[in-house]
């Protein structure tokens, strides 16, 4: 879901073409192309499953333990989370 504020501005910008400007919830049964692409790959990977012990099959849990910080405009964070 892109934050209200985010898409109050003049010309705000999709973060992905699959991702179009919306103030709805996305969901999906499977990881959105765009997350699953923030997930680190090779030797950091290897070593968010150790230290986190994460199942690396668990997509949804590597991105939430290990993208919680971005680069650029993408924070992401868990629905309990206050965003407030």
């Amino acid at each position: 879901m892109y934050d209200p504020h985010y898409l109050a501005n003049e010309n705000p910008v999709a973060v992905s073409l699959t991702l179009p400007l919306r103030a709805e919830q996305y969901d999906s049964p499977v990881l959105f192309p765009f997350f699953d692409g923030l997930i680190p790959e090779g030797w950091l990977l290897n070593i968010a499953e150790t230290n986190w012990k994460l199942d690396p099959r668990d997509r949804m849990g590597l991105l939430m333990a290990c993208c919680k910080d971005c680069i650029g405009a993408v924070s992401v964070i868990s629905l309990e989370t206050d965003t407030k």
